[in-house]
């Protein structure tokens, strides 16, 4: 049976979803080989540590890789929601007042971070850690923002994500990181 074009359009929101769930269980993942914060100190002692710098690279490659995602995942929602979508700035202040987002200052904020990292080619050891330490940070806001967003598309568009293979890990790591905010053992 062929699906109809909402159907379909639903369907390509269901498999964000899913990729949203996955983009944080592997960021989390090279997130865990670190040992936080990073230093300078130690970079630049193991500035030859392929294991470590391919961790960090991962870190950066999969911290952009969701938000893009996240990114896609809004905008599309507010398609099936029937809100404006002429401009990212409008999605944005649309999941910034239905609380989706903390602020839209805080997206523009990891979208700076990323940004920095896809052309910063630095060599300064106390930069770069500066660079790992922001994002880890910020990756917290990208984590309970893909929460309460999959809980948007649940509640107000009937829609999870496709299958429910990272579904577990993805709320363990989300719990992990409310609790973290709150200040409370896990």
């Amino acid at each position: 049976m062929k699906l109809s074009i909402l159907d379909s359009e639903k369907q390509h929101l269901a498999e964000l979803l899913e990729a949203i769930q996955r983009c944080v269980y592997f960021l989390d993942a090279s997130s865990r080989k670190l040992t936080w914060p990073l230093t300078a100190d130690l970079l630049e002692t193991q500035k030859k540590n392929v294991v470590l710098f391919e961790a960090m690279a991962a870190i950066n490659e999969r911290f952009a890789k969701l938000q893009d995602t996240l990114g896609a995942a809004m905008r599309h929602a507010c398609i099936l929601a029937s809100e404006p979508t002429d401009s990212f700035l409008k999605v944005l202040s649309f999941y910034e007042k239905t609380g989706v987002l903390e602020s839209v200052e805080s997206w523009q904020l990891c979208r700076t971070a990323r940004n920095l990292a896809a052309h910063d080619h630095d060599i300064d050891y106390a930069e770069i850690a500066d660079h790992f330490n922001s994002l880890k940070t910020l990756t917290s806001l990208l984590y309970l923002s893909a929460a309460r967003f999959l809980n948007y598309c649940q509640e107000m568009l009937g829609i999870t994500p496709k299958q429910a293979d990272f579904t577990t890990e993805f709320m363990l790591i989300v719990k992990t990181k409310q609790a973290d905010e709150n200040g409370m053992p896990q």
